[in-house]
């Protein structure tokens, strides 16, 4: 027996938090209990990151004003990803892609600003501060399914555009909005699944021995 494995029900909620966390796109109006969101915050503040750098920025989005020019600039970019993805692009635009107006919390999450000035693990590896970040993200994901909180990663934006409306300083890099709130129910499966746009790999497909799989 591993006497550092947790018990048998706590192995099995963590693994179903995983297996349950989804990309939520449509939030009820309801407010997040701010011990829960405080919650959600010191999980993603506990994520690894390379040489210790906490490379990670979590801001708030208070200003209505603020919300609605972050949504147009999301709609923006969201039709011109239809246009690259050609013939897909009608498929795509059908797709609900954030849930901005709706939820009652929305935070944007940056990379810190003179992230030059950290060597240690990023010599060769400079993306490793946004792979911490992402880290911190992924902890604040399943903390928020754990609490029956839904979280929705928005990529689609021009991190200039972004860096512009939150008034960051110059050397940073938004790498995600979060969409956060309660929900009427988590999707069964990933929505980009069920609406048919893709479908999980299958692992034995994602793993070589010695070399590249096949």
């Amino acid at each position: 027996m591993n006497q550092h494995a947790y018990s048998r029900a706590q192995r099995e909620a963590i693994y179903r938090v995983i297996r349950e966390r989804r990309d939520m796109r449509h939030f009820l109006p309801d407010p997040v209990d701010q011990d829960v969101m405080q919650r959600m915050l010191e999980a993603a503040h506990d994520a690894p990151s390379v040489g210790y750098m906490q490379p990670w920025r979590f801001i708030c989005i208070r200003d209505s004003a603020l919300r609605e020019a972050m949504a147009q600039m999301v709609d923006d970019e969201r039709h011109a990803t239809a246009q690259a993805l050609d013939e897909r692009g009608q498929a795509f635009l059908k797709l609900k892609v954030e849930g901005i107006r709706e939820c009652p919390e929305l935070w944007v999450v940056a990379l810190c600003e003179a992230r030059e000035k950290y060597v240690f693990g990023r010599r060769t590896l400079n993306e490793m501060d946004l792979a911490s970040a992402s880290c911190a993200i992924q902890n604040l994901w399943l903390a928020g399914r754990a609490e029956g909180i839904g979280v929705g990663w928005v990529s689609l934006f021009d991190p200039e555009t972004l860096k512009s409306l939150i008034q960051a300083p110059e050397s940073t890099w938004p790498i995600a909005i979060l969409c956060i709130g309660h929900v009427d129910a988590f999707y069964s499966m990933p929505m980009l699944e069920q609406q048919g746009w893709d479908q999980r790999r299958s692992l034995k497909d994602l793993i070589g021995i010695d070399g590249w799989p096949e």
